[in-house]
């Protein structure tokens, strides 16, 4: 775990009930330990580059948390930076609540999920929004996906303040379409084969 991670995570409060329910031996290593990178390396950076979502939270003016998916082709969250990451925002239901959120308070706090690896990584950071600026055209053109039906209508940027890898214990795999497709393409393939076999038997 990254020490940045552990200095934001890690409440007294939270550090209390670890102490009550017997975990604080585990994690007490981190407290004066400065060795770990608190910055995206190769394979953090790889793991984001494969994800097709993720969850963002946000907190409101009411002090309520708030949790949006996004999602998009594999890759659609850019990596910056090390220490920067970004994506396209793109036209939902127009209810904008992260937005009014992020306007407020701009700490946000990411999970992204790889379901069939049963991994997950968490990312906490401070949202930067691009919209009607100077640099918003720029940033819009480098994020954007490729599909035509896609409209973004800002770009958001998140500097990473600490991320956490989640061991795998209770994540549920789950498998997209397109990785079912992969998964049973051997199956289509020895299908076909079968049946051009069967028919060539009964010229």
């Amino acid at each position: 775990m990254p020490q940045r991670f552990y200095e934001l995570a890690f409440t007294p409060s939270v550090k209390a009930e670890q102490a009550k329910h017997g975990s604080a031996h585990q994690y007490d290593r981190m407290e004066n330990n400065d060795a770990f990178q608190n910055t995206l390396g190769v394979s953090e950076q790889h793991f984001l580059s494969l994800r097709d979502s993720f969850y963002m939270a946000s907190v409101s003016e009411t002090g309520w948390p708030y949790i949006q998916h996004r999602g998009g082709p594999p890759g659609f969250v850019h990596v910056l930076s090390p220490s920067l990451i970004g994506f396209a925002d793109l036209r939902g239901n127009k209810q904008y609540i992260s937005l009014g959120n992020l306007d407020k308070d701009n700490r946000v706090a990411l999970f992204f999920m790889d379901y069939p690896n049963q991994t997950r990584l968490k990312i906490l950071g401070r949202v930067e929004i691009h919209e009607n600026d100077a640099e918003s055209a720029r940033l819009l053109k480098e994020l954007s996906t490729a599909d035509p039906k896609a409209v973004a209508e800002r770009a958001i940027l998140i500097h990473v303040e600490g991320f956490d890898w989640n061991c795998p214990q209770h994540i549920t795999p789950r498998y997209t379409e397109a990785e079912i497709e992969r998964a049973i393409a051997p199956l289509h393939k020895r299908i076909a084969d079968l049946e051009a076999q069967l028919a060539a038997t009964k010229k």
